[in-house]
């Protein structure tokens, strides 16, 4: 596309969701994980997605990765691809190959679309670099930690040059101060790229500290109950999470998300006893931790 200067521009990259239903045939019958969900993603949007525990937030993710297809509706990516792949997952697990050291699991994606060897080994040191890891890319994936791990698989995915970065929970299974420290490396490197990222968690902190806004789900099956603006200043870091702000985002999603989480655990309880029938007045989130 020509603007009036003769100069050339390419219109942002949207992912839109229409009405997205997903159901899965099992020994029980069918089920229903997404019941209707509609999305709009901005272009270099940093967005989140929560919701309890079987609310198909995964199941999300994979649609819109193309690994699975919906029982209804529809993923449109609207606007001009400007890189090579249309997106790239980051899953909870590394996923990495055992048998490739660092350098070689980096380049997955150009080593896929048959790029000559020396540009997917620019890209991986470019990404390793980016990420910290060059010192470690002749390592193997059993000699890094689970932290390391993560950033190489983070590393993979921008290497594959997508529009879209699609992470699923991936900082879950890390200790908490990697999870705190792997949060601000990935701020950092976002800030950079700025890369579209629709990440999936169950940490509320984690979203408010990354994402510009976020989307709750309800319980099974999965609607859209809200979609909150992160109005907290970026950059952002640790120190982040004591302003007012924070803070007063991170209680507009539990007033949402609080109701759906216990309704879930109800589902799944054989008595079906609703627990705010035993509680006294509703505590706030933060709260919760004293």
């Amino acid at each position: 596309m020509q603007g009036s200067w003769g100069l050339r521009y390419t219109s942002p990259m949207r992912v839109v969701i229409h009405g997205l239903t997903k159901e899965f045939m099992t020994g029980k019958g069918k089920i229903r994980a997404l019941a209707g969900v509609n999305l709009e993603v901005r272009d270099r949007e940093f967005f989140g997605v929560v919701g309890p525990t079987g609310c198909g937030k995964t199941t999300l993710l994979h649609i819109v990765a193309g690994l699975e297809k919906p029982t209804q509706g529809k993923i449109e990516f609207i606007g001009e691809k400007r890189t090579q792949a249309m997106v790239s997952m980051v899953f909870q697990d590394a996923a990495l190959m055992p048998w490739r050291n660092v350098e070689r699991n980096v380049p997955l994606g150009p080593e896929f679309r048959e790029q000559p060897a020396p540009a997917y080994k620019r890209a991986a040191h470019f990404f390793l670099e980016m990420v910290r890891l060059l010192d470690f890319r002749s390592a193997h994936p059993a000699e890094l930690s689970g932290g390391m791990k993560q950033k190489v698989a983070i590393a993979r995915a921008l290497a594959n040059d997508p529009e879209v970065v699609l992470m699923d929970e991936p900082f879950a299974s890390l200790d908490a101060q990697t999870r705190l420290l792997l949060r601000e490396e990935l701020l950092g490197i976002w800030e950079k790229d700025k890369k579209t990222i629709i990440l999936v968690t169950h940490n509320i902190e984690e979203a408010v500290m990354l994402c510009d806004r976020v989307a709750v789900l309800s319980a099974a099956p999965g609607v859209v109950r809200d979609i909150i603006i992160v109005d907290v200043p970026r950059p952002r870091n640790f120190k982040s999470m004591s302003d007012p702000d924070f803070i007063r985002c991170l209680e507009k999603i539990w007033d949402l998300l609080r109701y759906e989480v216990d309704r879930a655990m109800r589902q799944n309880h054989p008595s079906g006893v609703d627990s705010r029938d035993k509680e006294g007045p509703r505590k706030p989130y933060v709260d919760w931790w004293d």
